[in-house]
């Protein structure tokens, strides 16, 4: 799952140890978010999300699959 967690952060001139604190996590959790290493639980992802201001959706951004496709 691709986010904007990393473009939002410096945006707002924070470095990852900062937002890190800030939303109640480690600064290794923040750098695996960004990286792609780890998708946040969705409580974490509504953190995320309230501290921004933005709709999660906005932030993070999910490639549908079909479901229904055979393979």
């Amino acid at each position: 799952m691709d986010n904007r967690v990393e473009q939002l952060r410096k945006a707002r001139g924070l470095n990852q140890e900062d937002f890190a604190r800030a939303i109640r996590v480690s600064r290794q959790t923040v750098s695996s978010i960004e990286n792609g290493r780890y998708n946040p639980s969705l409580e974490l992802a509504f953190v995320i999300s309230d501290f921004f201001g933005l709709p999660i959706e906005e932030i993070f951004i999910h490639e549908r699959s079909d479901f229904n496709e055979k393979e």
